[in-house]
């Protein structure tokens, strides 16, 4: 694996904090939201995101990101029982040019899908949806500062199936500083809307952050994250604060 014998952790660390960087990897994320639901349970999320690049040409790639969520959903009735299974995956390539921008500045845009893939009602919705996605970051080399924000939004394609009719938001700022030797400091808060709901209801808005460090298992680069996030904005029966915990197999090119 000579490429990632070549590159230094802090230049890992930066390529990692690219969401449309020339990088495949695995980050397998756990979220654990808690005081869900009217008896305040606790709801696990397993995101399992491969992120695979595509060679355009020398002027352009496609980076296809995928997401697909294990939920440990806890009862909202006595009696109930929790649900596990899989939720409804998404699918996102983007278009983004092969080199950064004047000053370090780095785009991509394109198209999310969503799948309805849940194994049961309270997993998700099993109407299609699309819509677009993008992403703008400022990266500069020698610049401990990497930020910038990713966004999506998705329409059902159809209403008639379980679930009924969707039209959701989601905006990812993201604000990191690098450290020497791979570690970083971390706030990504995943701001989120239901564009369908009560406006008392539509908005989830999280405040927080982490720490991030790029370690090796032999000469495959890890890196893994924690963080925690209170949610100043939350629905009725949402989380009020989640625990983030992340690792990512990365395979760069």
């Amino acid at each position: 694996m000579p490429a990632q014998a070549a590159m230094s952790a802090e230049e890992l660390a930066k390529l990692v904090q690219n969401p449309v960087g020339n990088l495949i990897s695995v980050p397998f994320q756990s979220n654990t939201n808690f005081n869900v639901g009217p008896l305040s349970g606790t709801q696990n999320i397993l995101n399992i995101q491969p992120v695979i690049p595509i060679d355009v040409n020398k002027d352009w790639n496609i980076i296809t990101r995928t997401i697909l969520p294990l939920i440990w959903q806890p009862e909202f009735a006595r009696g109930q029982g929790d649900t596990f299974g899989l939720g409804d995956i998404q699918l996102s390539a983007l278009l983004s040019p092969a080199e950064p921008g004047p000053g370090g500045l780095i785009w991509g845009a394109g198209a999310i899908v969503q799948m309805p893939t849940n194994t049961d009602d309270v997993l998700g919705n099993k109407n299609w949806g699309l819509g677009p996605t993008a992403v703008v970051l400022k990266l500069e080399k020698g610049n401990p500062w990497v930020y910038g924000a990713l966004f999506n939004n998705i329409w059902s394609l159809s209403s008639d199936k379980q679930g009924g009719r969707y039209n959701n938001f989601l905006l990812q700022p993201f604000l990191n500083y690098n450290f020497p030797g791979g570690m970083y400091l971390t706030s990504s808060p995943i701001v989120t809307a239901n564009w369908e709901a009560d406006s008392s209801q539509r908005w989830t808005v999280p405040l927080g952050g982490g720490i991030s460090k790029i370690f090796h298992i032999g000469k495959l680069p890890v890196n893994t994250q924690i963080g925690a996030y209170y949610n100043i904005v939350h629905l009725d029966n949402g989380a009020n604060w989640q625990l983030r915990a992340q690792m990512q197999f990365m395979f760069p090119k």
